[in-house]
């Protein structure tokens, strides 16, 4: 059938024309064809207990409909779908789609489809749970939680474990045009300006305004307990040693991002960010600072009964230092 292109080749002009070129690349890009995408939105109730969300005017944020290079229609994945979130009807870009259940998705589709699935990872992604992914094209299995957009314009190194530095907006651009290339496993590249685009959306981006005020002690327990490694201004901060934070390893001396590193993440909105820590092991920001979570007894993680070692800052705080802290943390 006749289509048409996704973008003209007619280059904006102002920094406000890349930025919605930049938008309708991460709403309507396609990733890639993505059968799961299509299996969602003939199984409406699956998809939205999955978190495959629907706005107020009945659109899927991240699925797309668009003719691949075969000339079939297909159903596409987009940036949206893990980096946004509907809230009261409306679509919010750069919040983590922490509802998304990718390894419940995945196996209902094995389930119906009868298309076979090694045993070892489907049990793995059983337990996967919601706003955790792989993204790694490595055989690790080592999903992490989806982070936040917010703020990426002030870290200094990107991904979790750190494995690119962030010296400006060209490191970020190459970041997405790599992303968008192998995303389709290359069988598509897209134009450069797209990748430059979307970078100046993400840089765009900051998050709603949070309902909080702030609290003075909290902001000085921060300066005294935090900011050594959550350092710049969107309460990020540059790599530190895996070791020195004491979570699980997994990533960080995975096959394909092993720095050895976690980059500390944005804290902005971070009262909206559950689950905690790179992998999404701790629920809520009071277990964060909970000395519980170290013991053998704790079973309060979504990922399973047992300990959540690592990041172990402020657990050992009086009580009213950790309510001041957690009042400061809540308004950022």
């Amino acid at each position: 059938m006749p289509t048409q292109p996704f973008w003209d080749g007619a280059k904006p002009q102002t920094d406000a024309e890349w930025v919605a070129l930049g938008r309708r690349v991460f709403f309507d890009y396609p990733l890639r064809a993505e059968p799961l995408a299509e299996f969602a939105l003939s199984h409406e109730a699956l998809a939205e207990a999955c978190g495959v969300q629907r706005d107020a005017d009945g659109h899927w944020p991240g699925l797309t409909r668009f003719v691949d290079i075969d000339g079939r229609e297909r159903v596409g994945i987009t940036c949206a779908l893990c980096h946004s979130q509907v809230v009261n009807g409306q679509t919010v870009a750069g919040f983590a789609r922490r509802q998304f259940d990718y390894g419940k998705l995945r196996l209902a589709y094995h389930s119906e489809t009868k298309e076979p699935i090694e045993p070892a990872l489907g049990a793995r992604m059983a337990h996967w749970g919601p706003g955790r992914a792989d993204v790694t094209e490595d055989v690790d299995e080592d999903p992490v939680a989806i982070p936040d957009l917010w703020g990426l314009k002030d870290q200094s190194e990107l991904t979790q474990a750190g494995t690119i530095q962030h010296f400006g907006p060209v490191a970020l651009a190459i970041r997405q045009e790599t992303q968008l290339l192998h995303s389709n496993h290359e069988r598509v590249r897209p134009p450069r300006a797209l990748a430059w685009a979307l970078t100046m959306y993400l840089y765009s981006l900051t998050p709603p305004p949070s309902p909080a005020t702030a609290e003075a002690r909290g902001a000085a327990l921060f300066r005294q307990g935090c900011a050594e490694c959550h350092s710049n201004a969107a309460y990020g901060g540059p790599s530190v040693d895996a070791g020195r934070v004491g979570t699980d390893l997994a990533l960080a001396r995975g096959a394909a991002r092993g720095t050895g590193k976690y980059r500390p993440p944005a804290l902005l909105r971070v009262a909206d960010a559950a689950p905690y820590l790179h992998h999404g092991a701790v629920p809520t920001l009071e277990d964060l600072l909970d000395p519980e979570r170290l013991a053998p007894g704790y079973t309060r993680s979504p990922l399973g009964a047992g300990p959540v070692p690592g990041h172990e800052w402020g657990t050992d705080w009086p009580k009213e230092d950790k309510a001041a802290l957690l009042a400061f943390l809540r308004q950022l």
